[in-house]
């Protein structure tokens, strides 16, 4: 699923498609770091999220993964 990392810089919107959300993420805090820019954006193509919203969905996703991959098949925890 394609990402979109947005920015505006000088009211020009600024804009990359990345093919992960972990690289969209490098990509937005590069951006917040490195450039010094502010209110970047990040899109599933359904919702945009702040660059603070998105780690938080991201760790919540991971730990999702992580309670799924411990429990066996068949078993209920």
């Amino acid at each position: 699923m394609p990402f979109t990392v947005s920015t505006y810089i000088d009211d020009h919107l600024v804009s990359v498609t990345t093919e992960t959300e972990k690289d969209a993420f490098a990509k937005a805090v590069e951006w917040h770091v490195v450039y010094k820019l502010n209110d970047i954006s990040i899109s599933d193509g359904i919702k945009r999220y702040s660059i603070g919203a998105f780690a938080s969905l991201m760790a919540l996703q991971e730990i999702a993964n992580t309670v799924d991959a411990d429990v066996e098949p068949g078993v209920k925890p």
